[in-house]
């Protein structure tokens, strides 16, 4: 496969070649991967780097509802995929943006965001649902969907087999950690994707953001080890700050996730929902108790 886009580099494993972002791969922009077999080929998440389909794909699969995803997706004409779960965010922008819990006035500015950053269409009406477990048979390679949701409540990665190449998309191994702000996020099926992965033994382990490809599963654990790490080291930082009663607004504006200085459209809702999660998983655990109040305290 040859590509004359300046925006990318290729990058070649076996049956997979990745298009690493020649930004880094930090968001809005990523890693898109192309999976050739002898009867066809299957584009994993096309990018805000991607202007053309430079393979003529025959199917596009989406690892989950996310802009930065299915940016590139209106060059393609290949059938469009996503797991069941988000499905409904590929076929529709507006349904993508209302699982981010957002209020109006957020609402407003991260679609305006959305708009002058992706300039998609207003969604891809005819996409397809799949499952954990589908193949897709490329004739002498297949791609094989693995639902690892927390992310979002449908995100996936792809095996593909016999190169041994583990794409997982938004368990991206950064230090900025794993992002659990949408409303069909899930922080104990995150830890559970977690655990999927690392149990899976593959050659390569690729990301959409920044990583771009591990080699070796032993160096992928290390760096999966790392990366879970942050989750715990978030719900200590809660536990500290609940030493008296604090409200969803006071650990929102304590904040879990982002730094100080970050201001973007959607840092308020990512950090309501993160603080949400984990302290549902923190009474869960009986190690936070509801006042009754609005407000949480450490036990």
């Amino acid at each position: 496969m040859t590509t004359v886009d300046p925006k990318v580099r290729e990058e070649q494993f076996g049956a997979v070649t990745v298009l690493a972002s020649m930004h880094g791969g930090a968001f809005p922009y990523g890693n898109t991967l192309v999976v050739t077999g002898s009867d066809g080929h299957l584009v994993l998440d096309p990018s805000l780097d991607i202007d053309h389909d430079p393979v003529g794909a025959d199917a596009i699969l989406i690892s989950h509802a996310h802009e930065d995803h299915i940016a590139g997706l209106r060059h393609f004409d290949g059938a469009v995929f996503a797991h069941d779960a988000d499905v409904e965010g590929v076929r529709s922008l507006d349904v993508l943006i209302q699982g981010y819990g957002l209020t109006a006035d957020e609402r407003a500015a991260v679609a305006a965001d959305i708009g002058d950053t992706f300039r998609l269409p207003p969604g891809f009406p005819d996409a397809g649902a799949v499952v954990d477990g589908h193949v897709f048979d490329l004739g002498d390679v297949t791609a094989t969907v693995v639902h690892l949701p927390g992310h979002t409540a449908g995100h996936c990665g792809v095996l593909v087999e016999p190169t041994g190449f583990l794409y997982v998309a938004d368990i991206d191994l950064t230090s900025f950690g794993p992002m659990y702000g949408d409303l069909g996020s899930s922080v104990d099926d995150y830890l559970a994707s977690i655990d999927r992965v690392r149990d899976i033994d593959a050659r390569w382990y690729g990301t959409f953001h920044q990583k771009g490809v591990v080699e070796g599963v032993a160096e992928f654990r290390r760096r999966l080890a790392d990366y879970e790490a942050v989750i715990h080291r978030r719900e200590d930082r809660l536990l500290e700050f609940l030493d008296r009663p604090r409200t969803i607004a006071d650990i929102a504006a304590h904040r879990l996730v982002y730094r100080p200085h970050v201001d973007l459209p959607f840092v308020d809702a990512v950090e309501r929902r993160t603080a949400q999660l984990h302290l549902e998983r923190l009474i869960r655990h009986r190690q936070v108790a509801d006042t009754g109040t609005g407000a949480f305290v450490r036990r």
